[in-house]
């Protein structure tokens, strides 16, 4: 399915129960379209604006970068993150993975309920590819908490595993009865991953969807997983403006707690 879900008719406070949440997924390409082309951060924020989702999360996003600042006039002055959250997310938490002469990047969680604490936990292996898990935990009125788990893997298969043994075992230090969402970038177009993690997770497709590449999504790379929730509504955002906006196609999810 694909298309956009309307903007939410409900005014989030901190005394109303939210049992409904909008959950977005999206490799951000560090603000780039697919190949590096042109700089799109601008669009991608007004497209992201308007899926009008309580939860963001977002892969390979930009804390800094010295160089794409003095190249592009339109680059912002505060973190991609930060910008992107605009006056719409109120909240947000950033997990570097990867830091380099001119910059760095990682997850973001943007969110409309408040962030009580959270921790980037780094599941980088030995090698190149620096890559982290941003565990946040949420106040959502009518909740003790709601843990929200950025992801984002490597590709190599190996990697892979090893990746997904940190993630079960740090779900396995979660209360068992708290709503859990995990979401992002998986790298798991072999399926092994979700084989491993639907014994205890249910994915928000039932089978995962194809959201790689973008104008013609074939591979299952995004992923969204829910604990103590149920996706009532899943779509992949394939059309355009998205199409156009990286080389991911993002996921979203009407998500009941």
């Amino acid at each position: 399915m694909n298309g956009t879900l309307p903007a939410p008719d409900r005014i989030i406070d901190n005394v109303t129960a939210v049992n409904r949440l909008t959950v977005l997924t999206l490799n951000v390409h560090k603000g780039f379209t697919l190949f590096n082309r042109r700089f799109i951060l601008p669009e991608l924020r007004e497209a992201v604006r308007a899926t009008g989702a309580d939860l963001v999360f977002l892969q390979e996003v930009h804390g800094s970068h010295q160089r794409h600042a003095e190249r592009h006039p339109t680059w912002p002055q505060t973190p991609q993150y930060e910008f992107l959250a605009d006056s719409m997310w109120p909240q947000f938490a950033y997990g570097r993975n990867a830091v380099y002469p001119h910059g760095d990047h990682g997850n973001a969680l943007l969110s409309k309920f408040p962030i009580r604490a959270y921790d980037n936990l780094d599941v980088s292996i030995h090698g190149n590819e620096e890559r982290g898990l941003l565990h946040c935990q949420l106040e959502v009125p009518g909740h003790e908490q709601v843990h929200a788990i950025c992801v984002h893997l490597g590709l190599r298969e190996e990697h892979r595993q090893r990746q997904v043994d940190l993630l079960l075992a740090l779900l396995e230090r979660l209360p068992p009865e708290e709503p859990v969402i995990v979401a992002g970038d998986f790298n798991d177009w072999r399926l092994k991953a979700d084989a491993r993690l639907s014994v205890s997770l249910s994915e928000a497709f039932g089978t995962p969807a194809r959201s790689f590449p973008a104008r013609l999504p074939l591979l299952r790379l995004d992923r969204i997983y829910l604990r103590n929730a149920q996706a009532c509504e899943a779509r992949v955002l394939s059309r355009y403006p998205w199409s156009h906006l990286s080389d991911h196609a993002p996921l979203v999810a009407q998500v009941t707690l």
